[in-house]
C-alpha cells in the first residue's frame, strides 16, 4: 500500500502511521483513529460501560501515543494502543466505581480474581511485571479458541454473550469453557510457586 491508501477508503499500513507520528503529523491521530477506533471505543466501553467515558479514554489515549511515538515504534500498533486504552478506562473506571459497583465489568473481574495470587500486593511493580510473565507463558499453553476467549473476556472485557456470538456458540460453552481455563490458570500458578 502507498502513503495515498487512506484516501480510498483503505486504512494505512501501521508502519506509514507511525512514520506519520515520527512526522508529527495530525494526520497520525486520524489515520489511527480510522483503523482502531472502533475496538479500542469497545474495550474501553467494555470496561466503563459508558459511552461518553469510553469515548474521553480513547481521545486520552490518541493524545499517550502522540506523546510517546517517538520515541517508541510499536509493533504490532494494534496491541500497544490496545494496551494504553485499556489502562486509562481501568484508571477512570476505579476513579468511578471508588464507592459503586458497575456489575457489567465486575463480574468478569470476580471471576478472574480467585485465580490472583494474593501475594501480589498493589504498587509492587516487579511482582506485578513477574505475575504477567506467569499469565503470558499459561496463555500460550491453550488452545486458538480458549485464548482467545480468555483475551476477549478478561483482558478486553467483553461479555460471554459477545463471545459465544463471535464463536457460533452458546452461552453456556462459553462460561463452561472459560470456568476450565480459570482452572488450569489457577493449577498453573501454583504449580509455579504461586499462593492463591
Amino acid at each position: 500500500m502507498g502513503e495515498d491508501a487512506g484516501k480510498d477508503g483503505e486504512s494505512l499500513e501501521d508502519s506509514r502511521i507511525i512514520e506519520l507520528f515520527f512526522e508529527r503529523s495530525e494526520q497520525a491521530i486520524a489515520e489511527l483513529s480510522e483503523k482502531y477506533g472502533r475496538v479500542c471505543l469497545r474495550i474501553a466501553d467494555n470496561i466503563l460501560n459508558n459511552r461518553l467515558d469510553a469515548e474521553e479514554c480513547v481521545n486520552d489515549a490518541w493524545l499517550a501515543v502522540w506523546d510517546s511515538i517517538p520515541p517508541e515504534r510499536p509493533e504490532p500498533l494494534i496491541s500497544y494502543v490496545s494496551r494504553i486504552v485499556r489502562n486509562i478506562a481501568l484508571k477512570r473506571y476505579q476513579r468511578n466505581t471508588a464507592q459503586k459497583r458497575n456489575s457489567f465489568y465486575d463480574v468478569a473481574l470476580d471471576e478472574i480474581a480467585d485465580c490472583i495470587p494474593a501475594s501480589v500486593s498493589d504498587g509492587d511493580e516487579i511482582a506485578e511485571a513477574e505475575l504477567a510473565k506467569a499469565i503470558d507463558r499459561f496463555i500460550g499453553t491453550l488452545d486458538r479458541q480458549s485464548r482467545i476467549m480468555f483475551v476477549r473476556r478478561y483482558w478486553r472485557g467483553d461479555s460471554v454473550g459477545d463471545i459465544a456470538s463471535a464463536f457460533k456458540k452458546s452461552r453456556h460453552y462459553v462460561s463452561v469453557r472459560l470456568s476450565r481455563v480459570r482452572k488450569s490458570l489457577r493449577q498453573h500458578l501454583t504449580g509455579e510457586g504461586y499462593l492463591l
